[in-house]
């Protein structure tokens, strides 16, 4: 696989630096230098230095997850989303030894401010509705997503015995088993919406990264998902402001949002990472099926 990044680089650049963006493995940070310079990781910017992102199949990333994160970055490429751009791509690992892909880096943070921020929650709404503003069939690398992070199906796995459940997620589940999912005109979306995923500077939104559970669905896919972690991380309000800066973009509003909220509560683990998202995941969740018709 070095050998294959290495035949996508110009002649006059080396490898200087490798390291894994999630436990020891895929994704892969690359520093890159031109032959002569130093090292760094400024990202394609003037002088000698820049990074890129390999990504290959890992514990948490599938071949066919690869194959949906770039065909989400030519989508995003074609349309001009803020996203990274993709630079070469072996999907069928004849090449690199295993499927493998590289793509530029959105300079910026995935850290969002501890006190939660209007301004870039406005704005992380208003990124949602360019995504949006696409529309697209399914495809095989970019299938139809009922929910966000499709290849989970946590409340399935309750229905099923395979994880415990409580009352208030049998509730909801059955509530909104009972509702006809909201049909609207399919739209690209990105399908796992949260902090991590996105590229922040100060109080604007730089790009949305990660795109290996990307698809075609209902916009309130990556808005309920988004809203949904951002009541578990600031407050209340926080999810309205989303809903506020997409709805500003698009110029029309939803009101099928209650539906989306719930189908994002309910695909998570019973007990979350800690006694607190639990909490307020559950708070979400509880408002979300108040307002279901």
């Amino acid at each position: 696989m070095r050998a294959w990044l290495a035949e996508q680089l110009d002649s006059r650049t080396a490898i200087s630096a490798i390291r894994s963006l999630h436990g020891g493995e895929s994704p892969w940070w690359i520093d890159l230098t031109m032959r002569g310079g130093t090292t760094g990781s400024a990202v394609f910017c003037s002088g000698s230095a820049r990074s890129v992102v390999l990504r290959s199949p890992s514990s948490r990333i599938s071949s066919d997850q690869i194959a949906t994160n770039v065909a989400a970055l030519a989508v995003a490429e074609q349309r001009g989303l803020p996203a990274p751009r993709l630079l070469a791509a072996d999907l069928d690992g004849r090449a690199a030894g295993t499927p493998a892909s590289l793509e530029t880096i959105v300079p910026g943070t995935s850290i969002w401010p501890a006190a939660p921020s209007t301004e870039l929650l406005l704005a992380a709404g208003a990124a949602l509705a360019r995504v949006h503003a696409v529309t697209l069939d399914p495809t095989p690398h970019l299938p139809f997503r009922p929910r966000p992070i499709a290849v989970d199906d946590f409340a399935q796995d309750r229905r099923a015995g395979r994880m415990p459940t409580t009352a208030l997620l049998d509730l909801a589940d059955d509530r909104v088993r009972a509702i006809e999912p909201p049909g609207t005109p399919a739209v690209f979306v990105h399908g796992d919406v949260w902090p991590g995923n996105t590229v922040v500077a100060g109080n604007g939104m730089r790009g949305l990264i990660d795109w290996k559970t990307a698809g075609v669905g209902n916009p309130g896919v990556d808005l309920g998902e988004l809203r949904k972690q951002v009541a578990i991380r600031y407050d209340d309000d926080a999810p309205g402001h989303v809903l506020e800066g997409w709805q500003r973009a698009r110029g029309t509003s939803t009101d099928d949002i209650a539906y989306w909220d719930a189908v994002a509560a309910l695909n998570t683990p019973t007990e979350m990472y800690s006694h607190h998202a639990t909490l307020r995941r559950d708070h979400f969740l509880r408002a979300a099926i108040a307002r279901l018709r």
